[in-house]
């Protein structure tokens, strides 16, 4: 693989259009350099020197966007970390950086006032990335062995969001900035994306944009996006080598593109290389979960035959129309039948697996008729109230207009 190099002026034509190079990753919407007297006016806010990583970065950007996958293990999850900012002053975020440091530092004036313990004033851990109000990225500006490590927050949400992370939690990026821009990587190729929503997609659209309204040159475009796509990670050759088992991080990876191709041959495959498929592979949702969820019922099959564990709330994940035979197998393997999924396939067009859960539940000593009444009609209540506010404009829906009346026929035809 040849060295993808940009000549000066190249890059000054970047730069003009918004976009900057750093430790090998693209940043986009990219800002100027900070000026040195706000870089002086940040660090006198801080417990100790700000990282030199971070310096390096401010001396070629104040701020930007970045469009890259990051996972981390958060509380026995595997949590998604979304750094799509680079904090700058005077942006549109949720805050601009001033605004996050203002936060910080009043959150850790209240934890001294409450613990009653003397504060410095100052920051031991200086926030400079992140996402709106849900996950942010800090340097560690403390004296110590920790100076310079590059940590990742994520905020908790409520329990009704199954397998999320249910309170805020923090992990390690890496020991300094330039390994966490390292570990920023693709996990698909964005030429060639397996969903609607995939990281490159953000950036793809802004270089498009800038081509289009604003000049940018095609090949200079094209020659970026070939450096970018060299962070798409490579587990096809751990795979045809026999070593993928034991690189998780990347068995994780072609796992997920196995369930998002919905491909029972590759989940085959996998298994024969010795890749486990017993941890979270999203938030904190097993394999089967996540295929189950994402209505690849081949792979789901495919990974029950494997051996994968079934998580007993198995069947809450399902969202199509998921066939008898895998309810069975599901069943089969540790899944629990309740009224909840009784309804679910019913709606869903999967009236035989729904019966199939019914006579599980009746096995299990649920009295399910007057039990699936109650959870049928409040679903009715539910897709009718929400394709009433889609049809007056007032909401979105993934399935759509049809995909919700869809479903309300099919509850209203279905017959324990």
């Amino acid at each position: 693989m040849h060295d993808i190099r940009f000549t000066p002026e190249e890059l000054s034509t970047l730069r003009e259009h918004g976009v900057v190079l750093f430790a090998n990753r693209v940043i986009f919407d990219a800002q100027p350099p900070m000026p040195q007297a706000r870089i002086a006016a940040v660090q006198s806010l801080c417990a100790g020197p700000i990282p030199g990583g971070l310096l390096a970065l401010w001396e070629v950007t104040a701020g930007g966007r970045l469009d890259y996958d990051l996972s981390l293990e958060m509380n026995g999850n595997l949590e998604g970390i979304s750094w799509t900012e680079l904090f700058w002053n005077g942006s549109d975020g949720y805050h601009d950086l001033q605004g996050w440091i203002d936060h910080e530092l009043e959150l850790a004036q209240e934890a001294a006032e409450e613990s009653g313990e003397p504060w410095s004033g100052k920051l031991t851990h200086l926030p400079f990335g992140g996402f709106e109000y849900t996950d942010r990225i800090y340097a560690v500006v403390e004296p110590g062995a920790e100076h310079g490590q590059i940590v990742a927050w994520k905020k908790g949400l409520p329990p009704a969001w199954t397998h999320a992370l249910h309170e805020d939690s923090v992990n390690t990026v890496a020991s300094d900035l330039m390994g966490a821009f390292a570990a920023l990587h693709l996990d698909e190729d964005p030429l060639a994306p397996t969903s609607d929503y995939f990281a490159g997609q953000t950036l793809l659209e802004y270089l498009d944009d800038r081509h289009e309204e604003h000049g940018l040159d095609l090949d200079l475009m094209d020659k970026l996006v070939a450096l970018y796509s060299r962070a798409v990670v490579d587990w096809r050759t751990p795979l045809a080598e026999g070593t993928l088992r034991h690189k998780p991080s990347l068995a994780r990876v072609a796992l997920r593109h196995a369930i998002a191709t919905d491909d029972a041959d590759m989940v085959a495959q996998l298994a024969a290389a010795g890749v486990g498929f017993d941890g979270p592979l999203q938030g904190s949702a097993l394999a089967v979960d996540v295929a189950v969820g994402n209505g690849a019922f081949a792979a789901a099959a495919a990974l029950v035959r494997a051996g994968a564990p079934v998580p007993a709330d198995a069947l809450g994940s399902i969202d199509g129309q998921i066939s008898p035979e895998l309810t069975a197998a599901l069943l089969a393997n540790g899944a629990e039948p309740d009224v909840a999924a009784i309804v679910k396939c019913a709606a869903c067009g999967a009236p035989a697996s729904a019966h199939l859960i019914a006579e599980a539940c009746e096995r299990a000593g649920i009295d399910v008729a007057p039990a699936f009444v109650a959870d049928r009609d409040a679903m009715l209540l539910e897709l009718e109230t929400t394709l009433a506010q889609m049809q007056d404009g007032k909401l979105g829906h993934y399935l759509g207009q049809e995909g919700i009346a869809e479903r309300i026929e099919h509850l209203q035809a279905f017959r324990l």
